[in-house]
C-alpha cells in the first residue's frame, strides 16, 4: 500500500503571554505552504490536529482551548525599519479553518525570542548583555510592534522572577510596544475614558474599560 511520503519541518513550542503556539520560519515551510492559501491552511491544522471531532486535538499540537491552538510564522521583513513580519493564525479545534484576520497579544511576546534564536535578528542589534529592541510588522493588522528581549551573554534570557496571573512559574519579563494601536483617526479609548461604569440591569454595575 503506498502512502505520503513523510517530511520533517523545523518548529518550536513556545508560550507567550497566557498563550501557546507552534512557530515556524516561513523559509522553513514546504514552498507551497510558503504563499497563503489551502497548502498552507491544510498543513497548518494537520500540526495543531485539527479538525478534532472529539475537540482534545490528541494527535497534534494543540492544547484543545483556543489559548493552545495558534500557529506563528515568522520572516525577514519585508517592511523598511522593522526587523520581522509576523504572521498569526488562530486554528479552530472542531472545524478546518484557520482565521487569519487579527492578531495574538499574548503570543507578541514571544515573537522577538523566536526571532532572535533564530537568525532573523541581525546580529548587530542583539548586544551581549541588556536588552535587544526587535522591531515587528505585524502582518495580520499591518501595525507595529515593539519588543524588549532581555539578553544574557548574548543569548535570549528566559529564567526570571517575572509573575504573570495565569501562568504558574516565573519567567523573564519581556516588554511589547503597540505602535499607533488605534485605526486612523479613531480613539483608543472611544468613550475618552480609561474606566467606565456599566450598568447590567437586574445584575450590577462594573467597571470595566472600553478599547
Amino acid at each position: 500500500m503506498a502512502h505520503k511520503p513523510q517530511i520533517k519541518i523545523p518548529a518550536t513550542y513556545m508560550r507567550g503571554g497566557t498563550s501557546k503556539g507552534v512557530f515556524f520560519n516561513l523559509t522553513d515551510l514546504p514552498e507551497a505552504a510558503q504563499v497563503p492559501g489551502e497548502a498552507r491552511d491544510k498543513l497548518l491544522l494537520r500540526v495543531i490536529g485539527s479538525p478534532d471531532p472529539y475537540g482534545k486535538q490528541t494527535d497534534g499540537m494543540g492544547g484543545a482551548t483556543s489559548s493552545t491552538s495558534k500557529t506563528v510564522i515568522l520572516s525577514k521583513s519585508s517592511q523598511p525599519d522593522h526587523d520581522i513580519d509576523y504572521l498569526f493564525g488562530q486554528v479552530a479545534i472542531d472545524k478546518p479553518f484557520i482565521d487569519w484576520s487579527g492578531n495574538c497579544g499574548n503570543l507578541t511576546a514571544a515573537v522577538g525570542s523566536f526571532a532572535i534564536k533564530t537568525g532573523l535578528v541581525d546580529v548587530g542589534r542583539i548586544p551581549k548583555n541588556g536588552i535587544a529592541i526587535v522591531r515587528i510588522w505585524q502582518a495580520n493588522i499591518n501595525k507595529t510592534i515593539i519588543a524588549h528581549v532581555p539578553i544574557t551573554e548574548g543569548m535570549v534570557q528566559e529564567t526570571g522572577d517575572f509573575e504573570l496571573d495565569g501562568v504558574t512559574f516565573p519567567a523573564a519579563e519581556i516588554q511589547i510596544e503597540f505602535m499607533d494601536p488605534a485605526d486612523g483617526e479613531g480613539a483608543m479609548f472611544p468613550t475618552g475614558n480609561l474606566v467606565d461604569d456599566l450598568d447590567v440591569p437586574g445584575v450590577d454595575t462594573f467597571k470595566a474599560t472600553l478599547i
